[in-house]
């Protein structure tokens, strides 16, 4: 049962791939308004800015790259960027955005489902942005542990994810209890799937990273969008 709902979710963020950025940057069914839209941007360019204010560092692992949105971020700090998403369709737009990057960093693609990754490599900074909240509960200690040991001596680990917010989904999403971690989520052909999301508050997150052998860990929110991460290996 889990495997089909896993697949299901994969085939969700294949079928979502071009118009998943509507979502991040409030366009077609995720515009609010003015006022609505600039208290989102506000938060967002609050993560960034954590993000950017981590270490410059050679190597990093990105999971669930998605899009590119944040792996346009990381090239700011990192020398080596190893991408991984199990949607070849999301790994092509973020490939196009990539594409002749002036920074020239090297960026290596992975097509692989990230359930099933398996730890190759060891890496100066692991960041993956809103995964973990749709990883189901009885995976996530052995997600969190293979993420554990791929973050070199020293390395470090970035998290964003989600809040629970009613103005943060899609206007016609109508399943938002906070507590149900079974979502219904609709494509703009009006095409629905079921979606694994867990809303995580800065205890239960720091628990979860506690569990896993990591150290030193900050946990932010953000107003009303974000919770974010900073932790040493």
């Amino acid at each position: 049962m889990i495997d089909k709902a896993i697949q299901e979710q994969i085939n969700y963020y294949k079928a979502r791939a071009n118009e998943y950025d509507e979502w991040f940057y409030r366009i077609g069914r995720y515009d609010y308004g003015v006022e609505i839209n600039q208290r989102w941007f506000a938060e967002v360019e609050i993560i960034r800015n954590a993000l950017r204010e981590q270490d410059k560092c050679q190597s990093i692992l990105e999971l669930a790259c998605g899009t590119g949105i944040w792996t346009q971020e990381l090239i700011e700090i990192g020398e080596q960027i190893t991408c991984i998403d199990a949607s070849e369709e999301m790994i092509q737009i973020n490939q196009q955005k990539l594409n002749g990057n002036d920074k020239n960093i090297n960026i290596e693609y992975q097509q692989l489902d990230v359930f099933s990754w398996q730890p190759q490599a060891q890496y100066d900074l692991i960041f993956f942005a809103f995964w973990l909240s749709h990883v189901p509960p009885i995976m996530v200690n052995e997600f969190l542990q293979k993420v554990r040991r791929s973050v070199k001596p020293q390395g470090k680990l970035f998290i964003i994810d989600s809040l629970f917010s009613q103005t943060s989904h899609a206007k016609n999403h109508h399943s938002r209890n906070e507590r149900d971690i079974n979502q219904k989520r609709k494509l703009n052909n009006g095409q629905t799937f079921e979606v694994f999301k867990i809303y995580y508050q800065q205890d239960s997150l720091k628990d979860k990273l506690i569990q896993a052998g990591f150290q030193n860990i900050d946990v932010k929110t953000t107003d009303n969008y974000f919770i974010y991460s900073s932790v040493e290996g």
